[in-house]
């Protein structure tokens, strides 16, 4: 990162608090981490500061996905309504020849579309909504219920409602809540002491967590924004830890995996999905196939994170932010992070 002045950025960009972790030769060479956890505070942003990670959990999922279709117990080319017990899939004409599959729903190409305004942040941590009452379109985070609305693998359509099925099915079949599980398969074994799923506030409130900010870098009202759909935006963690799932798939691929991920699942798990060559399974895709990226953002009330790593190169970064800046990654500090990094 010699090419850029951070803390000029992080002015310019009114982002308080911001972490670094770089990935060379498949192994971390370094966390830099600069700011503050919450505006007006003395607290300094250092590597064990949880930020809500939003999107990323979806990369996370996938992980967890790949883990749990290696042991059996999850397919990712079968109907999910097969192993689906709480709720299901509805039928229409749109699934009479296509049936919605683990990795359509993974790879944004189920045919499930998100109503309009849906899948905002928590509104009362007094009363989180059940996956099932979500999808039946009986909460105020999703007012219509769940169905496919174009034919399976037709097109790409970006949805959060996929990822909460997906976390259904994990439920249904492993009889488990989802964190737990998360917490049993991924986080011990990769020692990703600093990440969780679980919805508590008090717990929040400590000298590890980042508040969130807004692009005016005010704190946002509810200080730590909350999703009551942990697959699709729940997960908090730190930039260290995030590198350590990085590095997780990296070893996978080489037969080195921690968690029992097959070199096989795994790259299919970064293989363009139905001739979409932008989209694998819970993460995106770019570059060549040797020197091929991928990618992970996140983007929520308050927070803004980028994963991007070149498995085959072996390395890799992750950039979290407490500040959500209103513009897309790219056009923001990450995206000038990230330039230095490619180049």
């Amino acid at each position: 990162m010699e090419n850029i002045n951070i803390q000029e950025c992080m002015k310019h960009y009114n982002v308080h608090g911001l972490s670094i972790t770089l990935i060379n030769h498949g192994q971390i060479s370094g966390t830099e981490n600069f700011g503050l956890l919450e505006v007006g505070s003395d607290k300094s942003v250092n590597e064990n500061t949880i930020f809500s990670a939003c999107s990323i959990s979806k990369f996370l999922t996938g992980m967890l996905v790949m883990r749990l279709s290696n042991q059996g117990l999850l397919d990712l080319d079968e109907d999910v309504n097969n192993r689906l017990v709480s709720w299901k899939v509805p039928e229409n004409d749109l699934t009479k020849n296509k049936r919605v599959t683990l990795r359509n729903l993974l790879s944004h190409q189920s045919g499930i579309k998100d109503p309009a305004n849906s899948f905002g942040e928590l509104q009362s941590i007094t009363s989180i909504p059940s996956l099932v009452e979500l999808l039946e379109g009986k909460t105020p985070y999703c007012k219509v219920p769940i169905e496919v609305s174009y034919e399976p693998e037709s097109e790409f359509d970006y949805s959060d409602a996929g990822f909460c099925i997906i976390q259904q099915l994990i439920e249904d079949v492993t009889r488990k809540p989802f964190y737990q599980l998360m917490k049993e398969l991924i986080f011990e074994p990769l020692k990703m002491g600093n990440s969780t799923l679980e919805m508590s506030i008090p717990v929040m409130d400590s000298e590890k967590f980042s508040c969130g900010h807004n692009k005016n870098g005010k704190l946002v009202d509810a200080k730590y924004p909350l999703y009551p759909y942990p697959a699709a935006s729940g997960l908090w963690t730190t930039s260290l830890d995030l590198a350590k799932l990085v590095i997780e798939l990296m070893d996978a691929i080489k037969e080195k995996s921690k968690v029992g991920i097959s070199s096989s699942a795994i790259k299919d798990m970064i293989s363009p999905q139905k001739g979409k060559g932008w989209v694998g399974l819970g993460v995106f895709l770019a570059g060549s196939e040797k020197e091929i990226e991928i990618q992970s953002l996140g983007w929520g009330v308050g927070f803004q994170s980028m994963m991007v790593a070149f498995p085959y190169l072996e390395k890799g970064a992750v950039v979290m932010t407490n500040a959500e800046l209103g513009v897309h990654q790219m056009e923001g500090i990450i995206g000038e992070i990230y330039r230095t990094f490619v180049s």
